[in-house]
């Protein structure tokens, strides 16, 4: 099993630097830039079109902005609440972590898993976002196995100079558009990652026991981003 790194080296999402690295192109794609009519525009844009367009306007707003670059978790998470919504399904990413417990989670407890596994991955990489300098957004061949509303685009991401990254996105058609709700690096998936850590956490003590280890993890990621 691979897990996701953790800023503070714990054990709730542990893993290699290297595998931090991989993950920041995941993050910069799903914060955009563009002004709100394009956004609206976007509704009716292809699924890889809207990958390539955005991915490489992100990446270019991050080179170019300095606060983000340095991981300001405040300025990051302002232009995620602003942008990330129209591109990205958050509800559907946590509903799919969480797995069969989410059926008989509340409404109440269905809200809080997701604002803190959308937190999560913003205190996760908020201050790796420096990693990202030279990058450049290409798309990869499709292997033709997608339906009509649900597709798979498949990218690298490389820098100048070194191996590409394999980066690829799960899509759904939804009437406001096309909207991310997994991610494929090197063969991982994040949601089937993040779905057994999560199990662990579940089989303690069910979805508040989650709850209470989610918020625990963004408590300490937040203060180790306050003390460096």
């Amino acid at each position: 099993m691979s897990n996701l790194p953790a800023a503070d080296g714990g054990s709730f999402v542990s893993a290699a630097t290297a595998r931090r690295s991989l993950l920041i192109a995941a993050l910069a794609a799903f914060v955009s830039w563009m002004p709100l009519n394009d956004a609206l525009a976007a509704s009716d844009e292809a699924p890889d079109a809207l990958i390539l367009r955005v991915s490489g306007d992100v990446l270019e707003a991050i080179r170019s902005d300095k606060a983000v670059r340095g991981g300001d978790f405040e300025r990051v998470q302002k232009l995620v609440n602003e942008r990330i919504l129209p591109y990205v399904d958050f509800d559907k990413m946590t509903r799919l972590a969480v797995g069969r417990s989410w059926r008989s989670a509340s409404t109440e407890q269905r809200g809080e898993l997701i604002d803190q596994f959308r937190t999560l991955l913003l205190r996760t990489y908020s201050g790796a976002l420096s990693r990202v300098t030279d990058h450049k957004v290409r798309l990869r061949p499709a292997r033709g196995q997608d339906s009509p509303n649900d597709v798979i685009v498949r990218t690298e991401v490389a820098p100048s100079q070194g191996e590409p990254i394999t980066l690829d996105y799960r899509l759904e058609k939804t009437p406001e558009g096309w909207k991310i709700y997994d991610m494929n690096i090197l063969g991982v998936w994040l949601v089937e990652t993040y779905k057994s850590e999560f199990a662990e956490s579940i089989s303690q003590g069910g979805v508040d026991a989650l709850i209470k280890a989610l918020t625990e993890k963004n408590r300490k990621l937040a203060s180790a981003s306050k003390s460096t």
